[in-house]
């Protein structure tokens, strides 16, 4: 399928949103019942898996390649199931060695990258093309991390100039459908990490034949592949060539008694993908994308504005529409599989870890005093409707490891002993840093920064010296904090897969910028610990380790951790649309509309 190419790109991604109380839902534009619409906060930066980093460009990679698995649509606690790959593997005894093996038959989408433009057969030795791109510097890879001393003979591969006609020891085609993978030592996320964006199965053809541009043209086997590409708008079109497959409720994890009222099963027998095509419109103020709505109703499905939640519903835990809105949307409130957190750039000796022994000391007191500042009730109050799960430390309240028992003075403001923690590292206003705080360039990003000044003010921290330095997209900012150039770094975490390693990773010292360490933490114990329990499987003796090391993040202060978001979400009545929280998942797959509706009043 020719491509309609693309502009420069303008960062963020795909942040679902919300529709608002108009009288009449859809415009005539919007009775084709097979475009499923939606708006997000900005476009994606890379749409190459080696490079995607983000939730948001996650959603389209997921949507436009496979991967050898997925996560079952509905299956709560989160269960894996097969994509590409013909079953789970086969796994010896000493836990090295993977047999996996996929489908046959699967073919790319039809792309002028292929001999007469036809989309060929999916082969294993497209993956080890693919993971061998993440351990390729020329490509700026973001998932090397994943992986990294996991698989035998890569990370050599890698530092023996990255050589593709060389092999990989760890890395064997037993044929073109039987993939033998080795490990190092036993790695007992390896099949999570086969379900995520970084894994997919990129054809060689499409990187030689699209060269600087493969990240704007992406080709692969998924439910969707790329009709044309924006900064206003991405355009998603069914892979003609996508497998038969269908929609079994059953076997998705449908459970009647929490999920009957959604109407998913009209889904059941359904052809995969539902919907023909897919539109995400981008937009970066929440405000514009609900007001998108009452000037095109093009949106179907999204989150409600905080600004303008308690004026759609009368009641959040749980989420209760007024009696107008009801009439027109179904809702629900969904926790993030994941937290927000503020971290400090460690490898900034201003703040973080210091040469001189005595400044060192210092910097964690000063780092102390700014979270004894932070105040998450006050955020999340004005900014998440007092719906979030404040917690203390990195491991949130769905993962196994989290520790109910630890203190929540870790998240609770104090000034007083914030001003005592300066006045002990011998902190005054004339010698306090300046604290460079960084943000995309939005209303919401920046009232938050204001807020965060405000609390500083009050412990004694200069106003002048609290500093906004803003980026035009997330995209931006991303790569400045890739690059070690963001001093305070408020982010986001959404979970690769279930197991608190994943949080734990975020801060291992190999890690760092450009890859998942963006505080750019290094504790040689901390490290070692982590080594330690990466090989371990589900234990009582592992989840002691993990709360050992969630505990020494909250002394070493590298962040200021946690909340995770509790978000209210609304779609029409017509829309058929289970919004999942799960890590990865091509979801807009599932995405429907019943035929001939408007959406007025239906149930």
């Amino acid at each position: 399928m020719a491509k309609k190419l693309i502009t420069s790109l303008a960062a963020v991604g795909l942040l679902l949103t919300i529709p608002c109380g108009c009288k009449k839902p859809f415009s005539d534009r919007e009775q084709d019942n097979n475009v499923f619409r939606f708006s997000g906060s900005g476009s994606p930066v890379t749409m190459d898996p080696a490079a995607a980093s983000s939730t948001y460009e996650n959603l389209v990679v997921t949507s436009i390649y496979d991967q050898f698995y997925e996560y079952k649509y509905l299956a709560r606690p989160f269960e894996l199931k097969p994509k590409l790959a013909a079953g789970m593997p086969d796994v010896s005894d000493d836990g090295l060695v993977y047999t996996f093996r996929i489908k046959k038959g699967i073919r790319y989408a039809d792309d002028p990258c292929f001999p007469d433009g036809e989309g060929r057969e999916v082969v294993v030795q497209d993956f080890i093309f693919s993971l061998k791109r993440i351990f390729d510097p020329k490509n700026l890879p973001q998932g090397e991390w994943v992986w990294r001393g996991k698989i035998k003979g890569l990370d050599e591969w890698k530092a023996t100039g990255s050589d593709y006609s060389q092999e990989i020891e760890g890395l064997k085609a037993v044929d073109d459908y039987t993939l033998q993978i080795t490990v190092n030592e036993p790695f007992p996320q390896l099949v999570y990490t086969l379900a995520m964006g970084y894994s997919s199965f990129v054809p060689r053809e499409a990187v030689e034949h699209y060269g600087k541009e493969f990240s704007l043209n992406p080709v692969g086997s998924g439910p969707y592949a790329l009709k044309s590409f924006t900064t206003r708008k991405a355009v998603l079109a069914k892979n003609e060539n996508y497998r038969e497959e269908y929609f079994d409720l059953e076997y998705e994890g449908y459970d009647p008694e929490t999920q009957a009222w959604v109407g998913l099963e009209v889904l059941d027998g359904k052809r995969i993908p539902i919907m023909d095509n897919v539109e995400a419109h981008f937009m970066k103020e929440s405000m514009t994308r609900w007001n998108s709505l009452n000037k095109g109703n093009e949106i179907h499905f999204g989150k409600i504005p905080t600004a303008l939640t308690h004026m759609v519903a009368s009641q959040l835990k749980p989420l209760k529409l007024k009696p107008d809105y009801a009439k027109k949307f179904k809702g629900m409130s969904l926790p993030d599989f994941g937290f927000v957190y503020m971290s400090f750039n460690m490898a900034d000796p201003r703040i973080g870890h210091n040469q001189d022994p005595e400044r060192d000391r210092r910097n964690r007191l000063l780092r102390m005093a700014i979270r004894k500042a932070f105040d998450w009730d006050q955020r999340n109050q004005r900014f998440y409707n007092d719906m979030g799960i404040i917690f203390p430390g990195i491991i949130p309240p769905r993962l196994d490891a989290h520790d109910p028992d630890l203190p929540e003075s870790y998240v609770k403001a104090d000034y007083t002993q914030a001003r005592e923690y300066l006045e002990a590292g011998g902190w005054t206003a004339e010698n306090l840093p300046i604290l460079e705080y960084g943000v995309t360039a939005t209303v919401l990003d920046i009232q938050m920064f204001e807020q965060f000044r405000g609390w500083l003010e009050k412990i004694g921290y200069p106003r002048e010296k609290v500093v906004l330095k803003t980026y035009a997209s997330f995209g931006d900012y991303n790569r400045a904090v890739k690059q070690k150039e963001v001093m305070l770094i408020p982010m986001g975490w959404n979970l690769d897969y279930p197991d608190s390693e994943n949080v734990l990773q975020l801060f291992y010292g190999p890690n760092q910028s450009p890859g998942s360490n963006t505080s750019n933490y290094d504790n040689p114990e901390f490290n070692k610990l982590f080594k330690q329990t990466k090989t371990m499987q589900p234990s009582p003796e592992r989840t002691e380790l993990y709360q050992k090391m969630n505990r020494m993040i909250l002394e070493d202060v590298p962040t200021i951790s946690g909340m995770t978001r509790n978000n209210p979400y609304v779609w029409y009545h017509n829309v058929v649309y289970y919004h999942s929280d799960s890590p990865h998942g091509s979801l807009l797959k599932y995405a429907y509309m019943r035929p001939g509706s408007t959406g007025e009043g239906m149930n």
